[in-house]
């Protein structure tokens, strides 16, 4: 009995930095050790995005300054398909997995359709861009099947911890 095996000529072969292309760098501007604010200025979190696996997955990590909600993300830009892709998960149990797009200098991510309690289908889409400052702010909208802002639940303001 003869085994053919046929792989990929990449397989196995070192890269000296496989995420360090042009389109692996989109999202850095989110990089950094943060304290997050509401429109008001009220401190509302702290969150730690470092990057992990080799410069390949954006890592964040954060704490609500008004609760004991914790959350973790990874985020990674998907060769495949050429898109940014997010998988968060808290410590209450909730999930998100967003993908999507630099648009404009912004990163824009969403979620498939979900079946909603108070209106039929939505979907999340979470907006993050940088500020002339340095700061970034981070606007999550709940829309409609028929992409019409519905809501908006939660928008903060990023700023470098010194």
């Amino acid at each position: 009995m003869v085994i053919i095996f046929s792989a990929n000529q990449n397989y196995g072969q070192e890269t000296a930095c496989p995420c360090c292309a042009e389109q692996y760098q989109q999202f850095d501007f989110w990089l950094g050790d943060w304290n997050v604010y509401d429109t008001t200025g009220a401190l509302v979190g702290t969150n730690k995005i470092t990057k992990s696996q080799y410069g390949c997955i954006l890592v964040e990590n954060w704490a609500s300054k008004k609760s004991d909600f914790t959350s973790t993300s990874y985020n990674f830009f998907n060769k495949s398909d050429s898109t940014w892709n997010q998988t968060w998960v808290d410590n209450k149990g909730g999930s998100l997995i967003l993908k999507g797009r630099l648009t404009d200098g912004k990163m824009v991510l969403s979620s498939d359709l979900l079946k909603g309690q108070k209106v039929d289908w939505y979907f999340n889409r979470i907006t993050w861009t940088p500020q002339a400052n340095g700061n970034v702010t981070q606007l999550w909208e709940i829309v409609g099947k028929d992409s019409v802002k519905l809501k908006t639940a939660f928008f903060g303001i990023y700023k470098r911890k010194n």
